[in-house]
């Protein structure tokens, strides 16, 4: 068995692999960039080795970095985790050529399957059916143009050498084709180092559905049952559970033997997914193989009972695969959903800051938690921005749906925006509940997923300024509950009792007069009415749970906000990140929903489109440079 083990990644996973090497006795060695340094993953690993720099090309994609960390800590194995090199070829073969153990598959099947076109190639020798579409080297434009009026619209574009999101576009129309395969080949660049494309027919209402297969060093392969990944926003995955539902057995095994041959056709070792599209008829389609663990692969590991990672650990040593295939179990059913760092009501843009509250729902039967974050941790706009995963088991799905409804319920997160509010909608929405899903369930349901927003009713700020009050801390304190320097309501005396607060919450402001029609028990305020809403103090900040979505309160100095003035022309940087490409000069006449900038932060791109048609006065930034969130890009005019 492995002694020591280096982990090149970070997050989550490499929490994760912490924990199942620890239980194994072997030493972990974490690295990390500069921005990482304090990081979860740091601190619990036995020994950290800093890579330097900040953007994963200066850190954690350094694939000889990672050689020489390995070298120095004397580990004898590397494991990639997701993400960054797990699905390098080159570096698979490093490892190798270092004498160092590679947790994965080895390079020639990492090759195989890291070309979504000759992927494709191979799984039609192997009998594995293929959705129509365009898989070759060619690059041009006008054979894009060509293949996909073949094809026939909508079409969907996708990164040959990668997957999660990055490089993939949904096209509906021809005069739409020439932006989106520019975008979505820098998106493919900057991820992967590879910006070739590929193009697919766009299935309507498919299901993602995916086997974890597993395969050892003697020629053993098997399946682990399924899972389905069709709740997903901007092609990436949100909502994962397994079984799938209203899979039947014959369809299980159908997929189930079509995803070994896939790995069989190319020598696989160790853990792998083979995605398929799911369409209504009940056909099956491959999409692509990852040639790694996924981060939906606790779902797996709650139906059936097994530790994945411990079997990657084992595996990667020579042990052979502990099972048969009519011996894996699948046991219940189990939900996961991905936490995020971003805003859904503004087109889940990515969040950054400071995680000044992370409360996790607390432990309990089919509960399970894999998080990479602490409170006080810092969001950066680097890396991918989930922050945990949260997993409930139960003895059918509707248990483990309710389960999964109460921990998020349970859960509380502050400083950054995140989907918490919206994981909550989807689980709880009557066409989640009656499985009905596919990949466009989240634009279907828009409406009720993603309410409009509106300013917060007058019962919001009463009771948010009986909460600031009531959680205020106090330096003259009494034993008498009647006396008047008890209490907070603005007593002065001889005169009215009066206190005016000026509060603000998600942009909106307002002066309030707290009525104290509540009183404060715990963490918990009791209003007039008998309902209890969760509060919590944090510094300067004030927390509370209004039905089912936590806001964030702070108090204003009314003057200051009053001489606060920004040009109404102005276009700021919606979050952290570097400007990827400028496609206006000053003087230029725009129209309404014309993209001005391009901005890319957590690995994706952004568009900052113009609100409304008019005349570009300004320029504030360059291409290549570092925003920060607020600062302004353009200034636009009326005509």
């Amino acid at each position: 068995m492995i002694q020591t083990l280096l982990i090149a990644n970070r997050g989550e996973i490499a929490c994760r692999i912490i924990c199942t090497a620890r239980a194994l006795g072997i030493t972990t060695v974490a690295v990390h960039s500069d921005s990482d340094r304090d990081a979860r993953h740091v601190r619990e690993a036995d020994r950290a080795i800093s890579l330097g720099g900040a953007k994963p090309a200066d850190s954690y994609l350094r694939s000889a970095a990672l050689i020489e960390a390995a070298r120095a800590s004397g580990a004898e194995a590397i494991h990639p985790g997701y993400g960054f090199v797990s699905e390098n070829a080159g570096f698979a073969r490093a490892c190798e050529q270092a004498g160092l153990i590679f947790i994965g598959p080895p390079a020639s099947a990492i090759e195989a399957m890291g070309s979504k076109s000759a992927a494709k190639a191979l799984m039609a020798e192997a009998g594995v059916p293929l959705v129509p579409g365009y898989h070759g080297d060619e690059q041009s434009l006008q054979r894009f143009r060509a293949e996909a009026a073949h094809i026939g619209y909508p079409v969907l574009l996708k990164a040959a050498a990668g997957g999660g999101g990055k490089g993939m576009k949904v096209v509906e129309r021809e005069a739409d084709l020439e932006q989106a395969l520019a975008s979505a080949q820098r998106e493919a660049q900057a991820a992967f180092g590879d910006a070739r494309m590929l193009v697919e027919k766009y299935l309507l209402k498919p299901r993602h559905v995916e086997i974890q297969v597993f395969a050892d060093q003697h020629g053993h392969c098997l399946y682990l049952n399924e899972r389905d990944c069709s709740i997903q926003r901007r092609h990436q995955k949100v909502v994962e559970e397994a079984p799938a539902p209203g899979l039947s057995p014959e369809q299980r095994q159908a997929m189930g033997q079509a995803a070994v041959r896939a790995a069989q056709a190319i020598g696989y070792v160790g853990a792998g997914t083979v995605e398929f599209l799911l369409d209504q008829r009940g056909d099956f389609f491959f999409m692509e193989m990852n040639t790694r663990l996924q981060v939906e692969h606790p779902v797996t590991e709650a139906i059936t009972g097994l530790d994945l990672v411990d079997w990657q650990l084992r595996i990667a040593s020579g042990a052979p695969l502990p099972l048969s295939q009519e011996q894996v179990p699948l046991n219940g059913h189990a939900i996961e959903v991905r936490l995020y760092a971003e805003d859904p009501a503004n087109e889940f843009l990515p969040s950054t800051g400071t995680l000044e509250l992370y409360r996790e729902a607390p432990p309990g039967p089919g509960r399970r938690i894999d998080s990479g974050v602490s409170e006080g941790d810092s969001i950066s706009p680097w890396y991918d921005p989930m922050l945990g995963k949260l997993i409930a088991w139960g003895e059918d799905r509707e248990q483990a749906r309710r389960r999964l409804l109460a921990m998020l319920d349970e859960t509380l997160v502050g400083g950054v925006s995140t989907n918490l509010a919206f994981l909550r909608r989807v689980l709880a929405h009557p066409a989640f509940a009656a499985c009905e899903l596919d990949t466009d369930f989240i634009p279907r349901h828009q409406a009720e997923l993603l309410p409009a927003t509106t300013d917060l009713p007058d019962s919001f700020w009463a009771l948010a300024a009986d909460a600031w009050l009531l959680t205020l801390p106090t330096e003259i304190r009494s034993d008498d509950p009647y006396s008047p320097w008890s209490a907070r309501s603005g007593w002065r005396a001889g005169l009215p009792c009066t206190q005016a607060l000026y509060l603000q919450c998600r942009n909106q402001q307002r002066r309030v007069m707290p009525g104290l029609h509540s009183r404060l028990e715990g963490n918990w305020l009791i209003a007039d009415d008998g309902q209890r809403y969760r509060v919590l103090r944090q510094d300067r900040h004030l927390y509370l749970d209004w039905h089912g979505e936590l806001y964030q309160l702070a108090e204003v100095d009314a003057l200051a906000a009053a001489e606060q003035h920004q040009h109404p022309g102005d276009l700021s940087a919606p979050m952290n990140g570097s400007i990827v490409k400028l496609l206006v000069n000053p003087g230029d006449q725009v129209e309404a929903g014309a993209t001005l900038v391009i901005l890319e932060a957590m690995k994706m791109e952004h568009s900052i489109r113009a609100p409304q048609a008019g005349t570009v006065q300004a320029i504030y930034c360059a291409e290549g440079q570092l925003v920060s969130e607020g600062e302004p890009l353009v200034e636009l005019g009326g005509d």
